[in-house]
């Protein structure tokens, strides 16, 4: 049924239990398995001189967060017997690189982890499994 999954991490628990959902339908289904980590667009204030130091340590550190990410789900493919190809996106809203992954790949499923906020909170914070099911045009599988 699937052919070609994408699941979107960001390290957290939340998405770790959207990784193991994906791998068990990617090996289940035989289907092709992107991860893709979206880092988010330097949060430039716009007042005075940006700081080149602070952009640098702020990509620097996103290159790490996405390659703990990255490394964690091969090893949970690689004992699911999953291969596995890897995204990084950078400068962009997390669910709009997402997005842009999915059209790009062609994938037949999204596999999402949702952290569960609500009320107030999501308002505020916003929601990137929220944004995803509302604009996707593909199916989407979001992990509580």
């Amino acid at each position: 049924m699937f052919k070609h999954i994408l699941l979107a991490t960001d390290g957290s628990p939340s998405s770790e239990h959207a990784a193991q959902m994906a791998i068990g339908l990617s090996r289940s289904h035989g289907a092709q398995l992107t991860v893709v980590f979206v880092a988010d667009p330097f949060p430039y204030m716009g007042i005075g001189e940006m700081n080149p130091l602070g952009y640098q340590a702020y990509t620097a550190a996103a290159q790490e967060v996405s390659a703990r990410a990255f490394t964690h789900v091969a090893e949970l493919a690689a004992e699911a017997g999953v291969g596995m190809q890897a995204r990084l996106v950078e400068n962009v809203q997390a669910h709009k690189g997402v997005l842009q992954v999915a059209q790009d790949e062609a994938v037949d499923l999204i596999v999402v982890g949702s952290h569960g906020r609500s009320g107030i909170e999501r308002l505020v914070m916003g929601g990137v499994a929220h944004k995803i099911v509302a604009q996707s045009t593909r199916p989407v599988l979001v992990a509580r």
